[in-house]
């Protein structure tokens, strides 16, 4: 199952890394690690869910019987790559916009690219703004494909890269 939230993609991995971190080792309740996230992060509740669930998706937390807790593994970043690709709602097709293309792309025409696979449902829920989430939401995808190495900025757009 691939999962949909996705955090702001930061400047580097440090804050991913902090991110995990911040899932005990112990399990908690989903409420307990999002509010231990949010606090870590210094971000609200509901963008700490946002970590621990895109922490989730990436093999770094998992769920259990007692509730989450840190995967002791360590991740390569080749291995978030696949993870991202893999786990998260719109990377593969990200990716593939932007594997399509002959030269580097832009946010932008990514997004083209990426528009027809936004669920109707998030179409009907906000029909006048959910162009707008979902373009930042795109731009978050492509930003977290360069950090993770499956793509790479370029002459003013971005590229996929053979990971």
């Amino acid at each position: 199952m691939r999962r949909k939230p996705v955090p702001p993609a930061p400047e580097t991995l440090d804050r991913l890394w902090e991110a995990h971190r911040g899932v005990p080792l112990i399990p908690g309740s989903e409420d307990d690690c999002c509010g231990r996230l949010a606090t870590r992060l210094d971000v609200t509740p509901d963008e700490g869910r946002d970590w621990l669930v895109f922490c989730q998706s990436l093999g770094l937390a998992r769920e259990t019987s007692r509730g989450f807790e840190r995967v002791r593994d360590e991740k390569t970043v080749e291995e978030l790559g696949r993870a991202f690709e893999a786990n998260v709602f719109g990377a593969r097709e990200v990716l593939d916009a932007l594997a399509r293309s002959d030269g580097p792309e832009s946010v932008d025409a990514v997004f083209e690219a990426f528009e027809p696979t936004v669920p109707n449902w998030e179409r009907h829920r906000d029909p006048n703004g959910w162009r707008r989430r979902w373009r930042t939401r795109v731009t978050d995808l492509v930003e977290w494909a360069v950090l993770f190495d499956v793509a790479a900025a370029k002459d003013g757009g971005y590229v996929a890269t053979d990971v």
